[in-house]
């Protein structure tokens, strides 16, 4: 990922904090030096706030940050093998563990874990650089939430690749789950996130949030909501794959008109993922499907659609 243009507001605020946040995040003791993880603060930085943000809100920000996790992340990114060894020590049973709730079962969860072992190391090269996955980690949540979130989404990524070889019946009959357990929950870090995708939920029709309520809060497979609105589980999966891909860029519209740059955008979601993930629940638990009865309607199939709200 190549730096974003320093903000001149943003250079000042991580001059003043450096000589406070550098012997915090321990980047002596693994390699990092100040200047290095001084520029990765004003990338970070420079990507979440525009010239017209406080010099106080960027402060704020920047003191929140987890900057142990974060210089270890970017370190073993830079390819020093002292972070390397410290990472693999804290993570390396915790990654499997994760691995082997959402693969359920043992060889398969090692594969998994040894692909993302790959991935974070940067065993690949791009233009003469490592290619690590850690270099997108921005320290906003905890570094054991991002990992698993990452490990999620390459469990997806692999299913995603492979269903076509495999029928929906037979998914069905051998109970494979592939929702995995929600990461930990971390407050948006800029509000445009949550304005932008509470805007995009409220567009939805009743019929949308039905399906997304069923889905994402109730915790309802495909083949159950099928069952329940009287569909073939393939119609559901292509609804939510499509659903999720029109908030996406619905979201990314709403937030390039409140001031990012479509990069920054684009950024904020692929990166912190995890945020997209609280507000989705959060703006769906506001809507009340229940007092709607239109919204059980789906293609043209009058069936009445029970959906329970999340008690939590």
């Amino acid at each position: 990922m190549s730096p974003t243009k320093s903000i001149p507001a943003v250079q000042s605020v991580v001059k003043d904090l450096l000589a406070d946040l550098y012997p915090k995040s321990g980047g002596e003791k693994i390699g990092l030096t100040s200047e290095a993880f001084g520029a990765i603060l004003c990338d970070i930085g420079s990507k979440q706030f525009t010239v017209a943000t406080a010099d106080s809100e960027i402060r704020a920000f920047l003191i929140s940050l987890r900057v142990d996790e974060l210089a270890l992340a970017r370190a073993c990114a830079a390819g020093h093998n002292s972070a390397w060894e410290v990472f693999l020590t804290r993570y390396r049973e915790k990654l499997y563990l994760s691995a082997i709730r959402i693969a359920r079962e043992d060889s398969a969860a090692r594969d998994l874990a040894d692909t993302l072992y790959a991935d974070l190391y940067g065993t690949n090269t791009r233009e003469g650089q490592r290619v690590s996955k850690l270099a997108s980690y921005t320290g906003r949540g905890s570094l054991e939430g991002w990992l698993r979130t990452v490990l999620s989404q390459e469990y997806v990524n692999r299913y995603r690749r492979t269903k076509r070889l495999v029928s929906l019946d037979e998914e069905s009959e051998d109970g494979v789950q592939f929702r995995a357990p929600d990461p930990e929950p971390v407050p948006p870090a800029d509000a445009r996130l949550a304005q932008a995708t509470d805007e995009a939920l409220e567009a939805l029709s009743g019929e949308d949030r039905t399906v997304l309520s069923a889905y994402y809060l109730d915790g309802r497979t495909l083949a159950e909501i099928a069952r329940m609105l009287g569909v073939h589980e393939s119609t559901i999966s292509r609804k939510v794959d499509k659903l999720a891909k029109s908030l996406r860029k619905q979201i990314v519209a709403a937030l390039v008109r409140g001031g990012m740059s479509r990069r920054q955008a684009e950024e904020a979601l692929e990166v912190d993922v995890r945020d997209l993930q609280v507000d989705i629940r959060r703006g769906l638990q506001q809507e009340s499907l229940a007092q709607d009865s239109s919204a059980a309607a789906f293609s043209e199939k009058r069936v009445e659609a029970r959906v329970r709200e999340d008690p939590g």
